[in-house]
């Protein structure tokens, strides 16, 4: 055999090697747990098989939170460049570790935002078998929904496990369809309220900024606002979701928290930009690179309040379980031991690193192109509309906010291009008959005019017009030809698909399971 052919073996074995290794050590981790818990004597002083069976799953559920979850987080820093791939998995492992140790919660409600009644359930074993099985069915739909690189939001993948295995074992009476439909509900709030807030940062920052003729000047009177807000609204976020079960804020108290860092921030930015201005080029790049620091620490915020909150979709129900197995009984909140505080901060931490970049590599540029604002608008968005949903008390999913986010900057920047095309095109209509180099010059200087005197020139265009006798199909065949496309439609489409059907078919699933499991149980 030749050197060739061995080194192509070589080659072609690397993958194998690297996935072997992913999932040899995420299942050395569930056998960990396994051990753990199998030494861990309950209140009766006898092992009980269902809580190393709730803590084996648990570990699992943890696994693809970090795996699927995270990546909206840091996705948009990564795709923008401002932090590599491997710096921001090692950034959001140590504040999402950070997150669910410190401020992960001590109490948790047994039943996943009221969506059953646990009144209607008869006892402590059926609940907990309810558990395991709503449990492990959102965890293999979000194992699903991340080899497919659908990021999905991980509350609703529980909800529909929690449901699913509730109208299982007790019928439908035992839903509330009421918070049910509020859930459904955000499937279309979230990534609206995210992709409108986007976008409107983006374009306030092209029209205040990137639109001027001095960006330097610019940049000097708007980033320090921009960058101001960016402190208050990630302040009040943190103080409001992060840190809510350490100290429950209301929102004036944290918005006046965010206001105090805001304005330190302002002090600051203003002074650095104002020491490195002269060495700053007149162009976007320049602009784009002031956007770094800031996405860092946005990524680390968000880090650590997704740990603070979502550690309890990996470790809520098995603490509910751990409850029901010490107390015999179906209790309305339920303590979460340190230990299984640090099963889920683990996991999520594990997931992130053995099977995030997938999904950071999606979030991040395979469903549009990100530079430094374009991230920055969509973790204004992330933040701005859980405060605005929280005072509205409307239901919203941190993962379609963000993912709305991107789709609504990419969405923007098709509308601008579109409509500048067109623009140059009804210029191009205009100069019928003229030179040709007449013509470019008129577009040259319109390129470089400001958004004042554009307007003008094509007022004055406009009062010269001859009518252009186009029919429909013309028309509409010409803005075909100028519709350029920068999101990724299939992307979208596989996305808003898995969002639509992560409730039914996490519900369904945990169904089954629970079915399957009382066939196996019942002698």
């Amino acid at each position: 055999m030749e050197l060739r052919d061995i080194n192509d073996i070589e080659n072609a074995t690397q993958r194998g090697r690297k996935e072997m290794f992913r999932f040899g050590t995420a299942l050395l981790f569930i056998i960990m747990i396994m051990m753990f818990t199998a030494n861990l004597q309950t209140g009766t002083g006898v092992v009980s098989i269902e809580l190393v069976i709730a803590a084996m799953i648990g570990g699992y559920m943890a696994l693809n939170i970090g795996a699927n979850d995270v990546a909206n987080n840091v996705g948009p820093a990564v795709g923008s460049k401002a932090l590599t791939l491997t710096g921001a998995i090692v950034l959001a492992a140590i504040f999402e570790t950070a997150g669910a140790l410190i401020a992960g919660g001590d109490v948790i409600s047994t039943i996943k935002n009221g969506i059953i009644d646990p009144q209607l359930i008869n006892d402590s074993d059926t609940f907990i078998w309810l558990m395991i099985a709503a449990l492990l069915a959102g965890a293999l739909w979000l194992n699903l929904a991340t080899a497919m690189g659908a990021p999905v939001s991980t509350t609703h993948s529980i909800v529909g496990g929690v449901l699913g295995a509730g109208i299982a074992a007790a019928g439908w009476d035992i839903a509330n369809w009421n918070q049910m439909g509020a859930i459904a509900a955000s499937w279309v709030i979230s990534p609206i309220l995210g992709g409108l807030i986007a976008a409107g940062f983006l374009f306030w920052i092209k029209r205040t900024i990137t639109y001027k003729d001095d960006m330097v000047a610019a940049s000097k009177r708007m980033l320090p606002i921009l960058i101001a807000l960016m402190a208050w609204a990630f302040s009040t976020y943190l103080v409001m979701k992060g840190l809510k079960t350490l100290w429950k804020a209301e929102f004036y108290e944290a918005a006046l928290i965010g206001l105090i860092i805001a304005l330190l921030t302002y002090w600051g930015v203003k002074r650095i930009i104002n020491r490195n201005a002269n060495s700053m080029q007149n162009n976007k790049n320049s602009v784009n690179k002031l956007f770094t620091i800031p996405l860092i620490f946005a990524a680390a915020l968000l880090s650590f309040a997704h740990g603070a909150n979502d550690v309890a979709n990996a470790v809520g129900p098995l603490a509910a379980i751990y409850d029901a197995v010490q107390t015999h009984g179906v209790s309305a909140s339920a303590a979460i031991p340190l230990w299984i505080l640090v099963i889920g901060a683990l996991g999520i931490s594990l997931g992130l690193l053995l099977f995030g970049p997938k999904l950071i590599k999606t979030v991040g540029s395979e469903i549009t192109e990100l530079d430094q604002m374009r991230a920055y608008s969509v973790a204004m968005a992330a933040s701005v509309t859980v405060i605005v949903a929280s005072q509205l008390g409307l239901p919203v999913s941190s993962t379609h906010i963000a993912v709305g986010g991107i789709f609504g900057v990419g969405f923007l920047r098709e509308y601008l291009k579109r409509n500048y095309a067109n623009t140059i095109q009804e210029i191009r209509d205009h100069h019928q008959g003229a030179d040709h180099h007449v013509t470019e010059r008129f577009i040259q200087k319109f390129e470089k005019a400001s958004v004042k005197q554009k307007k003008l020139m094509l007022a004055q265009l406009k009062d010269k017009q001859t009518e252009l006798e186009l029919t429909k199909k013309e028309r509409k065949s010409l803005n075909k030809v100028y519709q350029k496309e920068l999101v990724k439609r299939s992307a979208f489409l596989k996305i808003v698909a898995a969002w639509v059907i992560t409730v039914p078919a996490s519900a369904l699933l945990a169904a089954l399971i629970y079915y399957a499991i009382r066939g196996m149980m019942v002698p």
